[in-house]
Formats: C-alpha cells, sequence, structure tokens
C-alpha cells in the first residue's frame, strides 16, 4: 500500500471501442492487489485488474474530457479509462507502473495469497501431481531407460530438475562429458516414451560444436538413445531453429551436430523463429487486434504481416514431425533450439499431446505442463515479465503452446477432455503470480526462495472446479489413437476467444461450446432432482406397502452431448437465457454459480428431457398425487 498514493477517484469514465452507446462512469480503487473499477449504475458491474496483468500503461495528453489512462494487459484486456483531474491520473499512473513491475519475488501476489491457512491443504496441493507416477505409466525404468539422480544438488545443470530419465547405457562420465559440450550444461534426458514402438522423444541444447569442434562422450550419448530403440536402425536429430541463425551461432562457438561425427543420425531443421521475432510478431497482432474499425483487407494484410499465424503452424508441423517419426517410422528423436527451455519445450509438448490421449484430459495437461515447462526450465519469470527486468527477454513462447492446443481442440472438437475455457485460465495464471507453480526460471531458483512453503500450488484450485473447465462434446472411448492434424494454411484461424475475449462488442457475444456445457449441467441438475425424487417416493412406498410408488430413473446424468445436437426436440425460445461469456461473465458479472442461474432463470423440462422422459415424469406425478390423496383420506377416516 506505500506505492499507491491515490486509492480511489470518482466519476471515471470507461471507454469501449467496439460499443458506441453512452459511456460507464464509476469509480476506479486501487488496492495492494487489483485495479477494481465499479461502474455507477443499477445492476452493479466490476472490473477487477491484477496488477500482475498489468504489461503497459500508458497516460495520453489531456483532453476536454479529462486526462485519458491506456493500461494493456498480459491477458490481452485493454481498458480506457479518462480520469477527470490531471492530478488524479498521474497518481494511478506512477502507482500502477510500480505495482505492475514488482522488484523482489516476495512482492508477487502469490507470496500474501492465502485462501486456506492450512499448511497441510499446501503441502498437499504441491504433492498433486507426480512426474514419477507419469514415467511409469509411459513404461519408464525399463530394460533401456532408467531414473537417475545424478543431477541431485544441481551440480550437472543447475535448470534441470534433480531426477532425470537417461539410457540405461550411458555411464556417468558420458553423461558428464555431454553436459560439457551442450549449451548450458543441458544434455539429452528423455521426454516421452512411446511404449507402443520403444522409440522415445529427447531433448537437450545445442552442441557447442562451433565449426570442427567434437566430443565423444556426447557422440557416445546419442549413440545409447539410438542404442535404447532396438526397432530402429537411426535416429532423428531436429534443430527447431531456422539453419541460417543455427549457422550464425557457430561463430560463438555453439551451433548444431555434424553428421560426419555422430553414427547413424539424420539431421533435420524446421525453422522456428527465435523468441525476438515472436515477441514482434505478437505485437503486431495485438495492433490488428486493437483496431476500432479496420476494412477487410486492412485486417487480412495486418494479421498476414505479423506472420503469427504462420509461426503457429511451423510449431505445428515440429511436433508432426516428431509424432509420426516416433509412432510410424519408430525412431527415436532429439530434439533441441539453441538453450532447450522454449522452442524445445514446445516441440515435445505438441507432440506428447498428439502421441497419447492422457495428455488430452484435464489432468493429463496439468501433468505435461509440470513436466515439460515447470520441471524442465522454462524461464517463466523472464518470458512473462514477472519482475522488473530486461523487456528483450519477454517472449510469447507458452502462449504459442496453448494457441497450438487451441488449434487442435479446433480439429478434433470430441478429443480433448478440456474446453479452451480451462487453456484461458491457465494462460491467465501464468502471468497473475497468484500460484506459486509459474514463479522463477527454474526448479533450483524456486526451492531457494521456498515457493512450496510459502505459496500454494495451482493445480488443485483448477481440478476443485474441474466442471466448469470440461468439454461437453468429449467422448471418453475411440480417442486413444495417434493424432494427425491437417497443417495446411486454411486449418489455422485467429483465436479471437483468446486475443478479443474482452471486447463485448465483438460476436458472437456466446460460446457455442460455453451453451453446450450449460446444457449439460442444466440436465444432470435435472436428473439429480429426478434421482432425489425417486428416494422420497421410495421411502413412501415403505410407509404406504399397498400402493407402489416408483419413478423409472435409467437415464444417466452424464450426457451423451451429441444427443443435444441431433435432437429433434423443441426448444423454448421464449425465455432469455443468460449464458456465460468465454471469459466467465456476463455483461460483466461473474457467472460462476449454475444452481443459482437456474433458480432465476428456469427453463422448461422440453427444452433438455426428451419426449420419453417427460412421459415418465408425467407418470410418476400422477401416481405421487394418487398416493398423496389416498394417504390423506386415510388420515380423514
Amino acid at each position: 500500500m506505500e506505492y499507491i498514493t491515490t486509492p480511489k477517484v470518482e466519476q471515471v469514465k470507461l471507454q469501449d471501442r467496439y460499443v458506441t452507446k453512452k459511456q460507464a462512469i464509476g469509480t476506479l480503487y486501487l488496492t495492494a492487489t487489483h485495479l477494481i473499477y465499479v461502474e455507477a449504475c443499477e445492476v452493479r458491474k466490476e472490473i477487477w485488474i491484477l496488477h500482475h496483468h498489468i504489461a503497459q500503461v500508458e497516460k495520453l495528453p489531456l483532453t476536454t474530457a479529462g486526462c485519458p489512462l491506456l493500461i494493456h494487459c498480459k491477458n490481452f484486456r485493454v481498458a480506457h479509462f479518462i480520469i477527470p483531474r490531471e492530478r488524479d491520473c498521474h497518481d494511478v499512473y506512477t502507482s500502477l507502473l510500480r505495482l505492475s513491475q514488482p522488484v523482489k519475488c516476495e512482492e508477487l501476489y502469490a507470496f500474501s495469497y492465502n485462501p486456506q491457512p492450512n499448511n497441510e491443504d499446501k503441502s498437499a496441493g504441491w504433492n498433486m501431481i507426480d512426474l514419477k507416477m507419469d514415467l511409469e505409466r509411459m513404461g519408464v525404468p525399463n530394460d533401456f531407460w532408467e531414473i537417475t539422480d545424478l543431477n541431485k544438488d544441481y551440480e550437472v545443470c543447475n535448470t534441470y530438475p534433480r531426477r532425470l530419465v537417461v539410457p540405461r547405457t550411458a555411464s556417468k562420465p558420458t553423461i558428464v562429458g555431454s553436459s560439457k559440450f551442450r549449451s548450458r550444461g543441458r544434455f539429452p534426458v528423455l521426454s516421452y516414451y512411446f511404449k507402443e514402438t520403444g522409440a522415445a522423444i529427447c531433448r537437450c541444447s545445442q552442441p557447442l560444436s562451433g565449426f570442427s569442434a567434437r566430443c565423444v562422450e556426447d557422440e557416445q550419448m546419442l549413440q545409447a538413445i539410438s542404442k535404447a530403440t532396438p526397432g530402429s536402425s537411426f535416429m532423428y536429430v531436429v534443430d527447431t531453429r531456422p539453419k541460417l541463425n543455427a549457422m550464425a551461432n557457430r561463430a560463438a562457438g555453439k551451433g548444431y551436430e555434424n553428421e560426419d561425427n555422430y553414427v547413424n543420425i539424420r539431421f533435420q531443421f524446421v525453422g522456428i523463429e527465435n523468441i525476438h521475432v515472436m515477441r514482434s510478431s505478437l505485437q503486431k497482432l495485438l495492433e490488428v487486434c486493437e483496431t476500432k474499425s479496420p476494412s477487410m483487407s486492412d485486417f487480412l494484410t495486418g494479421l498476414e504481416n505479423s506472420g503469427w499465424l504462420r509461426h503457429i503452424k511451423a510449431v505445428m508441423d515440429a511436433g508432426v514431425f516428431l509424432a509420426k517419426a516416433v509412432s510410424e517410422e519408430k525412431a527415436s528423436v532429439l530434439v533441441h533450439c539453441s538453450d532447450g527451455w522454449d522452442r524445445t519445450a514446445q516441440v515435445c509438448s505438441i507432440a506428447s499431446i498428439l502421441l497419447d490421449p492422457f495428455y488430452r484430459t484435464v489432468k493429463g495437461l496439468m501433468v505435461l505442463i509440470e513436466k515439460e515447462w515447470i520441471s524442465m526450465g522454462h524461464k517463466f519469470s523472464h518470458r512473462c515479465g514477472h519482475l522488473e527486468g530486461d523487456p528483450k527477454e519477454m517472449s510469447p513462447i507458452f502462449t504459442q503452446f496453448v494457441d497450438c492446443v487451441w488449434q487442435l481442440m479446433e480439429q478434433f472438437p470430441c478429443i480433448f477432455e478440456f474446453s479452451e475455457k480451462f487453456l484461458l485460465e491457465i494462460h491467465d495464471h501464468i502471468f497473475s503470480c497468484q500460484f506459486g507453480n509459474f514463479i522463477g526460471n527454474c526448479q533450483k531458483e524456486r526451492e531457494e526462495i521456498n515457493v512450496t512453503e510459502k505459496t500454494y500450488s495451482l493445480w488443485p484450485f483448477l481440478l476443485e472446479r474441474k466442471e466448469q473447465y470440461l468439454n461437453p462434446l468429449y467422448k471418453t472411448t475411440g480417442n486413444s489413437g495417434v493424432l494427425q492434424p491437417n497443417t495446411l494454411p486454411f486449418n489455422f484461424k485467429l483465436w479471437c476467444g483468446m486475443y478479443n475475449r474482452f471486447d463485448k462488442g465483438m460476436q458472437p457475444k456466446q460460446s457455442v461450446m460455453e451453451c453446450l456445457h450449460n446444457f449439460v449441467l442444466q440436465k444432470k441438475l435435472i436428473q439429480d432432482d429426478l434421482t432425489q425424487l425417486d428416494n422420497k417416493m421410495t421411502t413412501q412406498d415403505a410407509s404406504f406397502p399397498d400402493k407402489a410408488f416408483t419413478l423409472s430413473n435409467n437415464k444417466s446424468s452424464v450426457v451423451d452431448p451429441s444427443e443435444i445436437i441431433g435432437h429433434s426436440m423443441p426448444l423454448n425460445y421464449s425465455k432469455e437465457i443468460q449464458m456465460c461469456m468465454p471469459n466467465g461473465t456476463a455483461d460483466g458479472v461473474e457467472c460462476s454459480n449454475i444452481a443459482s442461474w437456474r433458480q432465476q432463470d428456469p427453463v422448461s423440462p422440453g427444452d433438455i428431457l426428451s419426449t420419453e422422459d417427460l412421459a415418465e415424469v408425467s407418470e410418476s406425478n400422477c401416481l405421487l398425487r394418487n398416493g398423496e390423496a389416498k394417504a390423506l383420506a386415510n388420515k380423514v377416516e
């Protein structure tokens, strides 16, 4: 609170670049963690902006209406306030500059966030994701791969976790020697084991080969990986960088593997650009998305010039290449970029999702993020700008991964257990610093600042709300195969639900998937009511044995959404049903309680139940009324 000089400003206007109606007028509050705008109207509307979500604050020139303050957020919200007094605007501006850019980790929200004071619950939350169980699920350790604690004190590589999986035939001198020949000491380790073919995806950083240097231990390490795949006589080495970038690194004593020095490898470049190109691309994309009234030509030209979808396609192509090599050619793959914590994490994660249906579930995606991003040292604090530092270190690497997952969901709508809302929730918390999972750049840093003791984990928070994130089209059967997405250019779309989700004026105002999800919840609530009614009537049967009360309740509480889509039932269009927006709000009000929504705006049973269901309910109601009448007559007698 020491940085807040003006905690409250009244008569603040909020501009909406799409809605032309009268500007909202309300009160602006500054707290230790949030900027809160409360609109002065009959229905209370609030906008909460976490300080850590703020990417940029601009104080625009003074106008006759007041002093404009423009706020750009890392989750792509844009808030345009007009504050009556220039002095108040300056106070809010300087406060937000300091609050949005903490200097020390202890100033982050996670270190003050305390929803449950029970330390046992905090500890249990951090132990919820067990990466060792995931290895066992994949079939590791086995005859070819083993878990090593060679890095238990972070002596071999300080950005890797304590325990790693390496080929069983790789000796300690081989591993240590290979680490000295790799950038940042990030030697080849197992990322994913495909037990159907025995092939593996491994990851590392670029070799310190320069123009002619070689390392016997590193060559032995790659040979050990190749031998761990008895079903193939070769292995791929995939460099995710453009070839020109890799060649330029040779001048700095780095570079890529020389095929003449390694036995039975096939080298491949896939051409994903570096963090600086990606940062620039996102900035150009946001400029296009924030244009108020662009022409079709300007919008398409701007989208093409940003290169964003082209970069998404490059990441997807690389993931597809890995998945096909492992599943079809039965060959292991070693993947690296420069330091092995950006493009490598993207590609290995996408390949894992394509190969393994477990990672397409709610719990599975958490495990994947923990395994490939958090544990393996993706630099979240630098890439997301959690603390004041070099802005050139920031880059939307994880945003691109989430975008790639969404692109897959668009091609395979019934294969993923979670909806886009789950992806958006995770993406928000990457920047929010509300939980400790993404604070720091590697496991060693998190241990040094005692993240598990001082903060809470995100995963229990998400699992408690799992029903909100479920995909209503998800099918539990027939989705165990390897995904083969079509990566032709026309299959890639701009994700408006991500980059424009806070723009109320954009259409559609309702997400189709959100509507389907609400219908599923409604039917489940009705089914629960029928179950309670059946139990009540069973109790009455015991009291009146001469008259049976029965209610057929053979419908499953888990609905197949295809019934909703293909059912020829009449819908009740006479009621205006308030649906949640893709960002979890409806007209600025949080839609968190489906039960209260159901009570406020009920839907007729015909909207949800089939004709047979209605017949059963009607028959049961008749039986119930007859039984109640007979019981009343007995009491009177």
